[in-house]
């Protein structure tokens, strides 16, 4: 435990001080900002989904993780630092769960503070000129509840990536394609299965079950399902459980 702590201190202040986290907050806040400014164009003219705020997640999410990941454990292996590390009692569970837990506190902050566009609004816009249901307690929370869940997995996929590698770029291109086929393969696919000529249709349950877009509609309603739960934390134990066994082997050789 102390061991993971002290990896968990380290891996904030090192990303707190990083100039791609400055990056990837910069264009987080900055695409959020965009999709929350087409909402506000378009609340007089048509009802909103209340998942609205929360459904380009995917865009940020794209760029921000493999950002925040790619230095993780690739830049430490380049720097040899990691093998001195693993000559401490710090084990490799302890060093792969310290820092996904670094990147996962700087990702949900990040949300945290794209949540400050409609809280802000609220206390501007007189009630009932418009429907900003969007800005109710409820779909918020369950939009960020959502992207809380999911971005164990995202994360996850992040520290794998950077497992696998000695070089931030190719870990942060590896990261971005994982996500790509994980939030955007499972639309694509359940777009398809809706022709028998191209997907039987027996698989058409299974990839509703993974669809991402349809997990965030729910949540955003009120709508909190256990299997989002399962397949998220369930995904993301086995991607970190890999990256354990890199990492261990890598310091092995």
């Amino acid at each position: 435990m102390r061991g993971f702590l002290t990896i968990l201190r380290h891996e904030i202040f090192v990303l707190l001080i990083s100039p791609a986290t400055f990056v990837a907050g910069f264009l987080f806040l900055l695409m959020m900002w965009l999709v929350y400014w087409q909402v506000l164009k378009a609340m007089p003219s048509k009802e909103l989904p209340v998942s609205l705020f929360f459904q380009l997640f995917w865009l940020p999410v794209l760029f921000m993780v493999p950002l925040l990941t790619m230095r993780s454990i690739a830049e430490e292996r380049r720097m040899g630092t990691l093998e001195s590390t693993l000559t401490t009692p710090t084990t490799p569970l302890a060093i792969v769960a310290g820092k996904f837990a670094g990147a996962y506190v700087v990702f949900l902050s990040f949300w945290v503070l794209a949540l400050g566009y409609p809280i802000l609004t609220s206390f501007q816009v007189p009630e009932g000129s418009a429907n900003f249901s969007f800005m109710e307690a409820s779909p918020l929370i369950g939009g960020l509840l959502f992207v809380a869940v999911s971005g164990t997995m995202y994360v996850a996929a992040g520290i794998f990536a950077s497992s696998l590698t000695r070089s931030q770029l190719v870990a942060a291109m590896l990261c971005f394609a994982i996500l790509f086929m994980v939030i955007l393969g499972e639309q694509i696919l359940f777009t398809y299965s809706g022709n028998p000529e191209t997907v039987p249709g027996r698989w058409q349950p299974i990839l509703d079950y993974l669809r991402t877009f349809r997990q965030l509609e729910d949540f955003s309603r009120g709508i909190v399902d256990s299997r989002p739960f399962v397949l998220y934390f369930s995904s993301a134990f086995v991607l970190l459980g890999i990256a354990v066994v890199v990492v261990e082997r890598k310091a092995t050789r």
